[in-house]
């Protein structure tokens, strides 16, 4: 099993996140933005759902206010 593939935990840091959205562009079906502008993880997506372009996501951010660590 390769580590992209490997379950997550994703965070997001509300209080950093500026509602950007380069998140929700990379990965779409993790991400989204709420009601608020901010961006979220899907219900039921913060193990990344096996998406590759989890971590490409995170990095997209210019706040860096996504965390991603293997579970």
């Amino acid at each position: 099993m390769s580590a992209v593939s490997r379950p997550v935990h994703i965070a997001i840091d509300t209080g950093r996140c500026i509602g950007a959205g380069q998140c929700a562009l990379t990965a779409p079906d993790v991400f989204t933005q709420g009601d608020s502008g901010l961006s979220e993880v899907l219900p039921g997506r913060e193990d990344g759902h096996g998406n590759p372009l989890v971590r490409e996501a995170a990095q997209a951010c210019p706040v860096a206010a996504i965390a991603v660590r293997r579970r």
